[in-house]
């Protein structure tokens, strides 16, 4: 049986994206009429796309299932839809097309080989995350830059974890931390986005989301906005409580044998005042009473 909800789920999908689009960015004319919907209509979508109007509409209403690869990419097309958000599309699809089974959640650990390499980076901020964001490891820079407020041993516990996406929205020293914190917060939730149309049936992911919906206006604006994003590398400026200013490049590499597994690091451009910053940061951990001594200049 087809789950309904990820029918609904992609309808919704399509939904969202089509009142994005204006007629005028597609090479349609409006003729100065009064349209009742924002973006394109269906039938206009139908027609970029190269489909009948009435499947497009059954498709949009979940009532049409196991649409074919080329129309789910006439459709993308359509819509102008950057690469991470085709993916996602053809991600719920598939869901929708499928027998949903709600399964345990598995408890995560550190891939082997990014731990080993994470543990190699002493000198660059760096942590491993899973599948819903939680850290399951991070080496002392990463721990000093992003969350120094946190028991630096906390990754090692499961049911300690600092989850990512909970600490951006709902811990107020990370919220000062970004500079551009709206920024990072669209990031966070385009990933969580794109992960749950590939992971339909993770009970934790779901109960993840469903916390931060309630706790998060922030969070729960994002999420019904339903965009879509996964960048490998990016810069954030940041306003770190100890060495001040700085700006970042953040890399995310994804491991061969476990997908679901990235570390990040976070870098600096050579001989710049940020890179210096972060000298100044490891010689402080290294240093606590200099740490100390910083946090309290009396």
């Amino acid at each position: 049986m087809t789950d309904p909800e990820h029918l609904g789920e992609l309808g919704t999908y399509l939904k969202t994206c089509r009142a994005r689009v204006r007629p005028e960015q597609v090479g349609l004319t409006p003729y100065g009429d009064r349209r009742r919907v924002a973006g394109l209509r269906r039938e206009e979508l139908a027609l970029l796309a190269g489909v009948s109007p009435s499947y497009y509409a059954r498709l949009e209403q979940g009532q049409s299932r196991h649409a074919s690869t080329q129309v789910l990419d006439a459709i993308a097309a359509a819509l102008a839809l950057e690469p991470a958000e085709r993916e996602h599309l053809h991600a719920l699809a598939e869901s929708a097309g499928r027998r949903r089974v709600t399964r345990p959640a598995p408890v995560e650990q550190a891939d082997p080989a990014l731990l080993e390499l994470l543990l190699a980076l002493r000198e660059v901020p760096a942590l491993i995350l899973g599948r819903r964001s939680d850290v399951l490891a991070w080496n002392a820079m990463g721990h000093a830059l992003l969350a120094a407020h946190l028991d630096s041993d906390s990754p090692a516990v499961p049911g300690r974890r600092p989850n990512m996406a909970e600490v951006v929205f709902l811990d107020p020293h990370t919220r000062e931390l970004y500079i551009n914190w709206a920024d990072k917060a669209g990031a966070v939730v385009g990933n969580l986005r794109a992960v749950a149309g590939t992971h339909p049936d993770d009970s934790a992911l779901a109960s993840l989301v469903g916390k931060l919906i309630m706790t998060s206006p922030d969070f729960d604006a994002l999420w019904s906005d339903h965009r879509v994003s996964a960048c490998a590398s990016t810069k954030y400026d940041l306003h770190h409580p100890l060495v001040g200013e700085l700006t970042v490049t953040q890399q995310t590499l994804r491991s061969i044998d476990n997908s679901d597994q990235t570390l990040v690091t976070f870098t600096t451009s050579a001989a710049s005042a940020s890179a210096r910053a972060l000298s100044l940061l490891a010689h402080l951990i290294q240093r606590p009473s200099d740490r100390i001594a910083a946090l309290d200049p009396r």
